[in-house]
């Protein structure tokens, strides 16, 4: 089972390697992290890269495309080999993935049209732009497209998405070897629960 796990610059690393952590440890997964080019590629922070071990051009059949997101200033939204890819190899594969505005690079591939979908809770309207429909859940599927939403999500999605391939027994197996029993310090991980003011000033911050 091939694994393609898009790699750009400006991504945001836990995007990529929670569902790295996740896909990557089911029987048979061979993941991979591809990008335009084979080499390093600097993370939002350009602080952090990933190798990518293979260009696009090089991985044209993979089983299942995780999207990573990023800060939307990064995002490959416009036509271009990214886009391209996505939906040249969208018709052979069995999973689709994003995590965070990834699910917008998705959509400007032209794969979400009509489908729920979800993303970071700053900029998940923006999937209207595109032609899908927002959901504000932290992991959504409609067929066999996965979103999910901002930067953590992606394990839980990463795990959803193991059960549904290899059976619940295997994906609670991953999530006991990673030890994924959060219990945060602070219940603010979500619009809904942080501080009203604290989500004010996130929007006026990132003009949303």
């Amino acid at each position: 089972m091939k694994i393609a796990i898009l790699l750009y610059p400006g991504f945001t690393a836990l995007d990529a390697i929670g569902p790295y952590e996740t896909l990557g440890r089911l029987p048979g997964a061979e993941p991979y992290f591809v990008a335009e080019r084979p080499g390093p590629v600097r993370n939002d922070s350009g602080h952090t890269a990933l190798v990518a071990s293979a260009a696009l051009e090089d991985l044209t059949d993979p089983d299942v495309v995780v999207v990573p997101g990023g800060p939307p200033a990064n995002l490959p939204l416009e036509p271009g080999p990214v886009t391209e890819w996505l939906r040249a190899t969208d018709p052979g594969t069995t999973w689709t993935t994003s995590v965070c505005t990834g699910s917008l690079i998705l959509a400007a591939a032209g794969l979400l049209e009509g489908r729920r979908a979800t993303s970071h809770w700053l900029y998940l309207e923006r999937l209207a732009e595109y032609g899908a429909e927002p959901a504000g859940e932290r992991v959504v599927t409609d067929g066999k497209y996965v979103t999910a939403a901002g930067v953590s999500a992606g394990i839980d999605m990463g795990l959803a998405l193991a059960g549904r391939i290899a059976g619940d027994r295997v994906a609670q197996s991953v999530q006991l070897l990673i030890e994924y029993d959060p219990r945060p310090p602070y219940d603010a991980g979500s619009p809904r629960t942080a501080p009203a003011d604290l989500v004010a000033e996130w929007r006026s911050v990132r003009g949303v």
